[in-house]
């Protein structure tokens, strides 16, 4: 071996006396080899700069993005407890507890913007950017929202008292009814405010259409993200047509009130245990005066005596000279044929109006025994003609004891019952009137309260009104029993009891709705309507002067479907299925009778006008007056989708 050993050039190497010839396949191998220990190098630098990216990266999106991040969730939890102790607070109708957790879920809403903020920078990255515009919009959507909720309780805050609610109103000095009449003289100012809270809910909605759901996962950390951001802008929406709808009727109010001149409305009642289109038959009237919020009850009567003074003879129409062909003219007491209730006053005023000393009427508006009981719950029992009325159970009717009482004086046939107690609707409002004014306002007023606007809803109590204003705030509230224009499906079965006696306080009705929505998106529905009668016949012997509570039922049915609607075949109806139109709709018209122990059901196929091209598909159901809510099925394309019970008008929106 050498000491030095030399460099080798491949190419001219000279290897001592014998030169070695390399391969062109050689040379090319050492060349690759060369080449690759250089790749690899180069490989480490580039390899190194990524992981360094991806640590900075990482260290940024760990101070930068989760840190802050966490703030917002941890921020956003706490947000979300004091709203719900806020919402809490209103729902028990604490005025004053509500304003202080108000201000607590302010002050979340601050800290949750805070560490929104740090997150800011994020604005720039076109993926995360959208997220954290969302989060901008909905923190901004919050503090909109607060707003309203703060003016809507200095609203009320100062009719806490006469609402019943938890905390103490400004009208706290004299009897109720003076506190009442002070209280009407001061709602024109609560007008400007209900303009305020209008303005930010323009605001807040704009900030809610900006954020687009289906950005997000269906699920989040155990939470439905997505349905709950649909759900918020659904409610948003509703809220804001809620306020539009409202302020036409509070700017009115006072005057419907009696301020400052005295308003005078007709107050019909319906008896449900004998039903009719609009809710029952008019058993009986009063006349109420109102004087500034204050209702005197002006005296009332059976209806046959107010039909005795008409002056105008009109020939029934023709359902009442088909099923009840002993009554050749239009009675106030039958007047109410149509399932619109508007329809059916305005025939009312045509027939009132030929009465010589009729009063001059601000509105109609109608009851049902199911109110009265509903009031009698919350007050306890009624005293009148030295009688206690209470809703307690009783064996004669099954029923509670009030409307066993209404029943005799509706129907028994002896000098008492349309003589000395020819009043008793008057007499059982001014009891209970009297009642609940000589009372503190917090012990009934705020259930009172709650509960009228529940028969409202559930179409308990209906209301006509002459002023054109005002009629239109009452049908946007939907508390004028009006039948409804929709774009979609629809359905409205109206039952009208013809029989002269009573048994729908007994019946039992179910309605199954089977939707079939072909490849082309032609909808056939099949719609099956249970009638039960559980209960034994009442001994309907009027000479032997028996009270007919649950005699044969004869049913004029009609189902309102969407305007065009054919129909298919029928069964069940004991006449000819005909098919007209009414109200904007298409009409399928039928007849049955049930006895007592008994049951019918009536079937009908159509076909809609309309074509379903895509999910969800809408329908509308509206409710009867009268009832208390009969059992609904729906099968959509085989589907069956949850029970609805329809207590009230359901607008359901379904996915097929």
């Amino acid at each position: 071996m050498t000491d030095e050993i030399k460099k080798i050039d491949l190419n001219n190497a000279d290897l001592g006396e014998t030169p070695v010839n390399f391969s062109e396949e050689e040379k090319k191998s050492v060349k690759e080899e060369k080449k690759m220990k250089g790749s690899k190098k180069k490989f480490a630098g580039v390899l190194g700069i990524v992981i360094a990216v991806l640590v900075i990266l990482g260290l940024v999106g760990f101070f930068g993005i989760f840190l802050p991040a966490q703030g917002v969730f941890a921020s956003i939890n706490g947000l979300k407890t004091t709203a719900k102790e806020a919402y809490d607070a209103a729902k028990n109708q604490n005025v004053d507890l509500t304003q202080e957790k108000l201000k607590a879920t302010r002050v979340k809403l601050s800290q949750t913007e805070k560490n929104l903020k740090a997150l800011s920078w994020t604005k720039a990255i076109p993926f995360a950017g959208a997220y954290y515009s969302d989060g901008e919009s909905m923190v901004k959507a919050g503090y909109y929202g607060l707003d309203i909720a703060d003016i809507l309780v200095i609203s009320v805050k100062p009719y806490a008292d006469l609402l019943g609610l938890k905390g103490q109103g400004s009208f706290v000095g004299g009897s109720a009814e003076e506190r009442i009449q002070k209280a009407v003289e001061t709602l024109d100012k609560i007008t400007p405010n209900i303009g305020k809270v209008s303005e930010k809910m323009a605001l807040l909605r704009k900030e809610i259409d900006k954020i687009d759901p289906k950005r997000y996962p269906e699920n989040f950390q155990g939470m439905k993200l997505r349905a709950q951001l649909n759900s918020a802008k659904t409610l948003a929406d509703q809220a804001d047509q809620a306020l539009v709808d409202a302020r036409p009727l509070i700017e009115v109010l006072p005057s419907l009130l009696g301020q400052p001149q005295e308003k005078k409305y007709l107050l019909l009642f319906q008896n449900d245990a004998e039903l009719r289109s609009t809710g029952g038959f008019i058993t009986a009237y009063a006349i109420l005066r109102l004087e500034k919020g204050k209702i005197i009850v002006e005296g009332s009567d059976d209806i046959y005596k107010l039909d005795e003074q008409k002056t105008k003879k009109v020939a029934a129409p023709a359902p009442i000279l088909k099923y009840l062909p002993l009554v050749p003219y239009w009675n106030l007491r039958d007047v109410n044929i149509s399932p619109d209730y508007y329809v059916s006053m305005k025939n009312f005023e045509e027939l009132y109006n030929s009465i010589p000393k009729k009063a001059d009427l601000t509105g109609i508006i109608a009851i049902d025994t199911q109110f009265v009981v509903k009031a009698m719950e919350i007050l306890g029992p009624i005293p009148a003609y030295d009688t206690e009325f209470t809703t307690k159970i009783v064996p004669e009717c099954n029923c509670p004891q009030v409307i066993w009482e209404l029943e005799l004086y509706a129907d028994k046939p002896v000098g008492y019952a349309r003589g000395s107690r020819k009043d008793i609707i008057g007499a059982l409002m001014k009891s209970i009137m009297h009642k609940a004014l000589s009372s503190s306002p917090k012990l009934y007023w705020g259930p009172l309260f709650q509960m009228g606007i529940n028969a409202l809803n559930e179409k308990h109590v209906l209301v006509y009104l002459t002023d054109e204003k005002a009629q239109k705030a009452i049908e946007a509230l939907n508390f004028a029993g009006r039948i409804r224009e929709f774009d979609g499906d629809y359905l409205h079965v109206n039952d009208t009891n013809f029989a002269g006696a009573k048994s729908n306080m007994y019946l039992k009705e179910s309605v199954e709705q089977k939707i079939e929505i072909a490849s082309d998106g032609t909808v056939t529905k099949t719609v099956k309507i249970d009638y039960k009668n559980p209960q034994p016949p009442s001994d309907c012997n009027l000479e032997r002067g028996n009270l007919c509570l649950n005699g044969i039922l004869r049913n004029w049915v009609r189902l309102y479907v969407p305007k065009g609607s054919k129909l298919v075949e029928s069964r069940g109806s004991e006449v000819k299925m005909t098919s007209s139109e009414d109200l904007g709709k298409t009409v399928f018209e039928g007849f049955l009778t049930v006895r007592p122990l008994g049951s019918a059901q009536l079937e009908v196929k159509y076909q809609l006008p309309l074509k379903v091209e895509k999910s969800p598909y809408k329908l509308l159901m509206q409710k009867q007056p009268g009832t208390q809510g009969q059992d609904y099925v729906i099968i959509l394309n085989g589907k069956k989708q949850p029970e609805v019970k329809l207590t009230l008008d359901r607008e359901l929106t379904l996915e097929y």
